[in-house]
């Protein structure tokens, strides 16, 4: 058995599974070792090798997917893409399908780690350094998956020439104004620069958030699944979700609209309870009878 390690990085493997073909090694005989979880023995270089006599040919396809998969976290991640890499080089191109079970797997980690990064783009929040010279914004982000190298570019493309920095307890991107650097590990001055904002009180923000927060369209279930709990704490709004949920429950779902907003002059509009007729335009008319919503 071959132990190797390629410091969970996409490009050291593939070299490593380039050579693993041309000497023919299948995948029981190999395992590679995690940044987490290291094996018993350790790893060993491999033996060099001359170029092999038939070209391999590996679909570009398949490599766009196994570099989207191994971005996905978990024990033996690597170990799964040299399985499917080697079937699909030997001719069983079903290993790239989601009826295979090596297919459905690495398919299922592909959408995990695409997740992943729709949640770093949705739930990061940037804290301004108005006094720092080297910096415009910062941030601090905890993801399940490798996902802040390709993910990065989306702040790049809408914040323009701002300079930026995130930081994760695995690694780091900066953002310069105009080039990217990625950095594993973290270096340990970005993670006390990203760490000191974490959960840092926005006052507007804040203010924003209770404002819009609609009671009576809630649906905590729906809300944990799109918003889940372990990224509350890194979020400015995160101290205000409880208090929000609390209040909804004891009966502002009522109102449809927070007590800061309610409780405000404005004027009344009364809604009809009754339906539209079919076919025809919904409408509003006055009553006495009829329900109220303040607008202000």
């Amino acid at each position: 058995m071959r132990v190797l390690c390629c410091e969970d990085d996409f490009a050291c493997w593939r070299d490593q599974a380039r050579q693993l073909l041309v000497q023919g090694v299948p995948p029981h005989e190999v395992v590679w070792e995690d940044e987490d979880h290291r094996q018993l023995f350790a790893a060993e270089p491999l033996p060099a090798y001359g170029e092999p006599v038939q070209r391999l040919r590996v679909p570009a396809a398949l490599l766009t997917e196994l570099e989207s998969a191994a971005r996905y976290r978990a024990p033996g991640r690597w170990n799964l893409l040299y399985r499917v890499l080697w079937r699909v080089v030997k001719g069983e191109r079903q290993a790239m399908l989601a009826g295979d079970p090596d297919g459905s797997e690495l398919h299922r980690r592909i959408k995990a780690a695409s997740r992943e990064a729709h949640h770093l783009h949705a739930f990061l929040r940037f804290h301004p350094l108005p006094a720092d010279a080297d910096l415009d914004y910062v941030a601090w982000h905890e993801p399940a998956h490798d996902i802040l190298a390709s993910a990065s570019m989306h702040f790049a493309e809408r914040l323009g020439r701002q300079r930026w920095l995130i930081a994760t307890p695995r690694d780091a991107v900066w953002y310069d104004g105009q080039q990217l650097h990625y950095r594993q590990p973290c270096p340990p001055e970005w993670r006390v620069r990203a760490e000191a904002v974490r959960g840092k009180d926005d006052a507007l923000w804040e203010t924003y958030y209770a404002s819009i927060f609609n009671p009576a369209r809630l649906n905590r279930k729906v809300m944990q699944a799109h918003m889940p709990l372990r990224f509350w704490k890194g979020l400015t709004e995160g101290k205000l979700i409880p208090v929000l949920l609390s209040k909804a429950r004891a009966g502002s779902q009522k109102d449809g609209q927070a007590d800061g907003v309610s409780g405000k002059a404005g004027k009344v509009i009364r809604l009809a309870r009754n339906k539209a007729v079919a076919g025809g335009p919904a409408t509003a008319q006055i009553g006495v009878k009829d329900a109220s919503i303040r607008e202000s």
